[in-house]
């Protein structure tokens, strides 16, 4: 096994780029993963990687071992997934990424009871709303609010979410009420926008009679993280665009307002994606079907106000 274990060190460290990331990921220390490369590159008699100061760029050979190394480590995780599948009984570590909002109320919530059901089973949560890649960074299953756009991907539909403009009565005070989509841009409302490199949507999707068009709305500042906009929000400075799950308490306690009811954000859909082939892993698909009728009646739930 510890030849195996250097392995799949390699592969994390090929696939992230340095040891710090690939030790924090496996849950060892920079060290023992310069250890276990070491040993690798002892064992092999050549050098896998160019060290820089910052990263570990493969080497030629590093190159091709690393193809390879991933089938083997490819192929001892679909041997374990069917021996699971065969005993009942499913084991093994589950990566998995989601939006931070989404993250924090929906999956988070119920990691802890969903390894209460099956303790072999270890979840490794990231949150992030950035679009984080599924393949490089070997991530089992991806929440997603949006469309999928890798068609390398597998995507699981799990619930049309309602979107909605909201912004605090204090806000509407000072400001006034947009009542048309066009007012958002002719009184330089201020919009407050979710933005990260590589992000693509700078424009609001905005319904009239079922019909959707594009408003390039602006805002004095933006953020990556979609609850740090709600915060904007809540204190007054600005308008956002949001799931109606994610601030329906807000709306409900009156500390957020609907404006341009009748011009809602198209929806969005909340799906499950993740590469073709993991879906096959019993401990993955597990994960997915309790992941998705836990949002399902979460989200519902919250709607209903309970």
């Amino acid at each position: 096994m510890a030849y195996l274990d250097n392995i799949a060190v390699f592969v994390r460290v090929v696939e992230l780029g340095n040891l710090s990331a690939a030790g924090r990921d496996m849950r060892i220390s920079p060290a023992v993963a310069s250890n276990r490369i070491k040993e690798l590159e002892k064992h092999l008699g050549v050098r896998l990687f160019n060290r820089t100061t910052r990263q570990l760029m493969p080497t030629e050979h590093g190159s091709v071992f690393y193809t390879g190394a991933k089938q083997v480590l490819d192929a001892v995780t679909e041997a374990e997934a069917s021996v699971a599948a065969l005993s009942g009984q499913p084991r093994g570590t589950i990566r998995v990424t989601a939006p931070l909002g989404l993250g924090r109320r929906l999956i988070a919530a119920g990691i802890p009871e969903f390894h209460d059901t099956y303790p072999d089973i270890e979840v490794r949560l990231r949150l992030s709303d950035h679009n984080v890649d599924i393949m490089k960074e070997g991530i089992d299953i991806a929440f997603r609010l949006g469309q999928l756009e890798d068609s390398s991907l597998k995507m699981r539909g799990i619930l049309d979410c309602e979107r909605v403009l909201v912004a605090s009565p204090k806000y509407l005070e000072r400001r006034g009420e947009p009542k048309t989509p066009q007012e958002l841009i002719s009184q330089r409302h201020d919009c407050l926008l979710l933005r990260y490199p590589g992000m693509r949507e700078f424009y609001w999707l905005l319904q009239t009679n079922g019909v959707a068009a594009k408003y390039d709305v602006r805002g004095p500042f933006d953020s990556d993280d979609g609850d740090v906009l709600t915060g904007w929000a809540l204190s007054g400075r600005g308008i956002i665009n949001k799931p109606r799950f994610e601030v329906e308490p807000f709306i409900r306690d009156w500390r957020l307002k609907i404006i341009l009811p009748d011009h809602p954000p198209t929806p969005i859909q909340l799906a499950a994606v993740y590469p073709h082939r993991k879906l096959q892993d019993p401990k993955v698909r597990l994960f997915l079907d309790y992941m998705a009728e836990r949002c399902q009646r979460v989200i519902r739930e919250t709607l209903a106000g309970r």
